[in-house]
């Protein structure tokens, strides 16, 4: 079967596959021409429902999309849904990267979390589920792997940032890890 991973990131396709073994994925670089919609939600649960259903409308396909971000608490949530264009559109990992450590510049309180939100439209049902990881954002980067935030993101439990960890640890502990979880469990029971 068929799925369409609503995004043109490779590394959450590659994280996503992990998960949902048996379907053949496809994502926005396979259709031609397609303009991803404006996501305008405030809520990652509703930008992730606003790609899956324009993924859903544009292929036919049942289409899972996913928003994800980083909340930080003495930031008052900030970047969330912005997270990814928080030092502006197209800046990039490590303009994001610097722009947050900059504004948590002398700030002890550094906890976080990331958020996932993933919607699936196929038509018939929509799906929605949600995952957190709980941590810590340090001084400075830590570690190769991993993509955004991944490097300044300290998990204490594991003593490591998600870019210091293997794509199977990342995946046992992520916030898209768990949503994965959640939505597996949920296709099963469909």
């Amino acid at each position: 079967m068929e799925l369409l991973i609503c995004t043109h990131n490779e590394h959450k396709v590659d994280e996503i596959a992990g998960f949902l073994q048996g379907y053949k994925l496809r994502s926005f670089k396979d259709l031609a021409g397609f303009t991803p919609p404006e996501e305008t939600s405030l809520l990652f649960q509703g930008n992730a429902l606003i790609k899956a259903a324009a993924g859903f409308r544009a292929s036919g396909l049942p289409s899972l999309a996913d928003d994800s971000g980083l909340e930080v608490l003495a930031l008052g949530g900030k970047p969330g849904v912005f997270s990814a264009r928080y030092a502006g559109e197209g800046a990039g990992d490590r303009a994001n990267n610097e722009k947050l450590l900059k504004e948590l510049r002398g700030i002890k309180d550094r906890r976080a979390r990331f958020v996932s939100a993933l919607a699936l439209v196929d038509g018939k049902k929509t799906i929605v589920v949600t995952g957190t990881v709980e941590g810590v954002i340090l001084e400075e980067p830590r570690g190769e792997g991993g993509f955004g935030y991944d490097p300044l993101f300290y998990v204490p439990e594991l003593g490591k940032t998600m870019a210091e960890l293997t794509l199977t640890e990342k995946n046992r502990i992520s916030h898209r890890g768990r949503a994965l979880v959640k939505l597996a469990t949920k296709l099963k029971g469909i």
